[in-house]
Protein backbone atom coordinates (compact mmCIF):
# COMPACT_ATOMS: atom_id res chain seq x y z
CA UNK A 1 0.00 0.00 0.00
CA UNK A 2 1.32 3.47 -0.88
CA UNK A 3 1.61 6.09 1.88
CA UNK A 4 -0.73 9.07 1.78
CA UNK A 5 0.78 12.50 2.30
CA UNK A 6 -1.28 15.47 3.42
CA UNK A 7 -0.26 18.64 1.65
CA UNK A 8 -1.86 22.01 2.44
CA UNK A 9 -3.82 23.53 -0.41
CA UNK A 10 -2.73 27.04 -1.39
CA UNK A 11 -5.37 29.61 -0.57
CA UNK A 12 -5.76 33.14 -1.81
CA UNK A 13 -6.22 36.35 0.12
CA UNK A 14 -4.87 37.52 3.49
CA UNK A 15 -5.55 34.16 5.15
CA UNK A 16 -3.31 32.38 2.63
CA UNK A 17 -0.12 32.85 4.65
CA UNK A 18 0.01 31.14 8.02
CA UNK A 19 3.24 31.46 9.93
CA UNK A 20 2.09 30.07 13.28
CA UNK A 21 1.57 26.36 13.96
CA UNK A 22 -1.93 25.03 13.45
CA UNK A 23 -3.39 23.76 16.74
CA UNK A 24 -4.51 20.15 16.75
CA UNK A 25 -7.76 19.56 18.65
CA UNK A 26 -7.28 17.23 21.62
CA UNK A 27 -10.20 15.60 23.46
CA UNK A 28 -10.75 16.98 26.95
CA UNK A 29 -10.82 13.42 28.28
CA UNK A 30 -7.07 12.87 27.70
CA UNK A 31 -5.55 11.74 30.99
CA UNK A 32 -2.02 10.72 31.94
CA UNK A 33 -1.00 8.22 34.60
CA UNK A 34 1.55 9.57 37.04
CA UNK A 35 3.12 8.70 40.37
CA UNK A 36 4.56 10.79 43.18
CA UNK A 37 8.02 9.73 44.40
CA UNK A 38 7.37 11.39 47.77
CA UNK A 39 4.12 9.77 48.94
CA UNK A 40 4.17 6.97 46.34
CA UNK A 41 0.64 7.87 45.28
CA UNK A 42 -0.59 6.81 41.85
CA UNK A 43 -3.21 8.84 40.00
CA UNK A 44 -4.36 10.19 36.65
CA UNK A 45 -3.87 13.81 35.62
CA UNK A 46 -5.53 15.90 32.94
CA UNK A 47 -3.29 17.58 30.37
CA UNK A 48 -3.81 20.93 32.09
CA UNK A 49 -2.19 19.64 35.29
CA UNK A 50 1.13 18.91 33.56
CA UNK A 51 3.85 21.18 32.15
CA UNK A 52 6.61 20.10 29.78
CA UNK A 53 9.93 21.95 29.49
CA UNK A 54 12.14 21.06 26.52
CA UNK A 55 15.77 22.05 26.89
CA UNK A 56 18.92 21.62 24.83
CA UNK A 57 19.92 18.40 26.61
CA UNK A 58 18.23 15.45 28.26
CA UNK A 59 19.09 16.97 31.65
CA UNK A 60 17.12 20.11 30.87
CA UNK A 61 14.09 18.32 29.40
CA UNK A 62 11.48 17.42 32.01
CA UNK A 63 7.81 17.52 32.94
CA UNK A 64 6.30 18.80 36.15
CA UNK A 65 3.07 18.46 38.09
CA UNK A 66 1.76 18.90 41.61
CA UNK A 67 0.85 15.72 43.45
CA UNK A 68 -2.89 15.81 44.21
CA UNK A 69 -2.39 13.65 47.32
CA UNK A 70 0.50 15.36 49.17
CA UNK A 71 0.73 18.67 47.21
CA UNK A 72 4.44 18.15 46.48
CA UNK A 73 5.94 19.69 43.35
CA UNK A 74 7.20 16.80 41.19
CA UNK A 75 9.78 17.10 38.40
CA UNK A 76 10.62 14.08 36.23
CA UNK A 77 12.89 13.66 33.20
CA UNK A 78 11.19 13.41 29.81
CA UNK A 79 12.63 11.25 27.06
CA UNK A 80 11.60 11.35 23.41
CA UNK A 81 8.57 9.08 23.86
CA UNK A 82 7.29 11.05 26.85
CA UNK A 83 7.68 14.30 24.90
CA UNK A 84 5.72 12.81 22.00
CA UNK A 85 2.89 11.59 24.25
CA UNK A 86 2.60 14.80 26.26
CA UNK A 87 2.66 17.17 23.29
CA UNK A 88 0.21 14.95 21.40
CA UNK A 89 -2.07 14.98 24.44
CA UNK A 90 -2.25 18.76 24.66
CA UNK A 91 0.18 19.43 27.52
CA UNK A 92 1.54 22.98 27.56
CA UNK A 93 5.15 23.09 26.44
CA UNK A 94 7.92 25.54 27.23
CA UNK A 95 11.06 25.55 25.08
CA UNK A 96 14.15 26.54 27.03
CA UNK A 97 16.85 28.48 25.16
CA UNK A 98 20.48 28.71 26.16
CA UNK A 99 21.79 32.17 26.96
CA UNK A 100 24.33 33.52 24.43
Amino acid sequence: MNPTYLIPVAATGPAAVRTEPVPVPVPAAVRFRAACPGCRGRFELAAGALRLAIGATSRTTFYTFTCPECAAAVRKPAGERIIELLTGGGVRTLRLHAAP
